[in-house]
């Protein structure tokens, strides 16, 4: 008895487009695409672009002369592959950055450091003081377009604390309420880092983006279709009863652009292992208000295609509730995306004319290689060897051997290239990171920080929101 594997197929790298109406500018790597043609809302994006900031007492100059280095060429020292030199964020970006007005550049207390040095719990003080001096820039929201925060490494001890504590997401949660996108920014991550131009093309972009900017949306795409990523987060009761879930999902245009994500509490749900599962009544809810959204930024008209990803298996209550919602779209794809599989590849090349001959790569397998298992389930390698970067195969990361994500078919038929091809144009779209892709679709790596943040806001309210005030 012999068992083989269905044969793969190798799926071609997205591209990305970088101007609403020349369909020209567009590439397959984003940030060499950006240094060619300028991100796609180049003639709508705010100029200037008003930086607020907030230090340690004293070290404004600091963060200043940062921010002047965005405007001053460098060369990569890493990544030399696929670094393209930054030239200046004017210049890439075509907009420019501008200090807003002086009320908007604070400090933090001068006393704050022999304080953190004495207290019991850092984390706890340093987060307080900060959403304060945060409290006192919102009376000024209408006179800067991002926040920039400089946390030194001395304070390294109050980043993280008991009970799950993490400074970035707090600041988020808080920030995020409030429509204030900011930008974190860690001495040793950035003003101390040796490659200057990997920290300019990280920082530029996600300013950029957190500004309102598109720098780049999908160039080949399947019309009148909407990607929902749904997720979760698990937020504990402080007594004895049931754990709130707060259900995110986040909705994204055929191009790829996020358009906002809504989140509620709810209770209506089955938690399995850590694992919430929703009722019928809830799934639906979630999909409809979805839709609500998608309508709302397309003038009404509903999609023809839902493609809907989760980390976790749709259960039968879910798949109803989904159909139920979605009734009057012409196709529902329900695709769970398993990011942990055990399944792992080389690749071989044949030699010679020799049959049967063959070899182990160079390189590991390419990204995009697709292998079906069933009608229900295919291994897909988001992450692998890249052509077209370099002059040889580019492979992220250059170590280890890459394993594939398993995309498992819920709903939906046909073949499986749409739902890989949509996975891996989607691992291109968040513009939170300088590197060629993610390892999952925009819709499963946002929900990872989405639930991390949305779980500490105290409250959600009713309304939808904005992506750049989350990334």
């Amino acid at each position: 008895m012999r068992s083989e594997l269905q044969p793969h197929v190798r799926l071609p790298e997205a591209r990305l487009l970088f101007h609403p109406d020349r369909p020209g500018d567009a590439d397959i790597h984003p940030l060499r695409g950006l240094a060619r043609f300028g991100p796609f809302s180049s003639t709508f994006t705010p100029s200037p672009i008003r930086v607020a900031t907030l230090t340690p007492a004293g070290e404004s100059r600091r963060l200043f002369n940062f921010l002047k280095e965005l405007n001053r060429p460098a060369k990569p020292r890493e990544r030399t592959d696929y670094l393209p030199d930054w030239t200046s964020f004017n210049s890439v970006f075509q907009t420019h950055l501008a200090p807003a007005t002086s009320s908007c550049l604070n400090e933090l207390d001068i006393d704050l450091d022999h304080k953190l040095e004495e207290c019991a719990a850092p984390e706890l003080l340093l987060n307080e003081r900060i959403v304060r001096s945060i409290q006192l820039l919102d009376a000024e929201r209408s006179e800067f377009d991002v926040l920039f925060i400089y946390l030194p490494e001395r304070w390294a001890n109050a980043f993280y604390g008991p009970n799950d504590f993490d400074l970035h997401h707090q600041l988020k949660a808080f920030t995020a309420g409030r429509r204030i996108p900011i930008q974190i920014v860690r001495e040793g991550s950035a003003l101390a880092y040796r490659c200057r131009a990997s920290v300019m093309w990280r920082i530029g972009l996600a300013l950029y983006a957190k500004a309102g900017g598109v720098p780049w949306r999908l160039a080949d795409v399947m019309p009148d279709t909407a990607y929902i990523g749904i997720s979760y987060a698990l937020r504990p009761m402080q007594s004895a009863q049931p754990r709130f879930v707060t259900c995110c999902s986040q909705i994204f245009n055929a191009d790829g652009a996020g358009l906002e994500f809504l989140a509620y509490d709810t209770t209506e749900v089955d938690v399995q292992r850590e694992n919430p599962f929703l009722s019928q009544t809830e799934m639906f809810r979630v999909l409809t208000r979805s839709l609500d959204v998608y309508r709302r930024r397309h003038g009404g008209r509903s999609p023809t295609r839902v493609m809907v990803h989760k980390s976790t298996e749709f259960k039968d209550a879910e798949i109803n509730g989904s159909f139920e919602a979605l009734k009057h779209c012409e196709a529902v794809d329900l695709v769970q995306v398993v990011e942990d599989v055990g399944w792992q590849a080389v690749r071989w090349e044949k030699t010679g004319n020799q049959l049967g001959s063959s070899q182990a790569d160079r390189y590991p397998v390419k990204r995009g290689t697709l292998l079906g298992l069933s009608g229900k389930d295919a291994l897909l390698w988001m992450h692998g060897t890249v052509d077209s970067i370099g002059s040889r195969p580019y492979f992220q990361g250059g170590r280890s051997t890459p394993r594939p994500i398993r995309l498992v078919r819920h709903a939906g038929h046909g073949p499986w290239d749409d739902t890989a091809r949509a996975a891996l144009a989607l691992s291109k779209m968040n513009w939170n990171n300088d590197g060629l892709y993610d390892p999952l679709p925009v819709t499963m790596s946002y929900a990872k920080t989405l639930a991390q943040v949305i779980k500490r806001m105290p409250a959600i309210g009713k309304g939808t929101f904005q992506f750049r005030f989350f990334i």
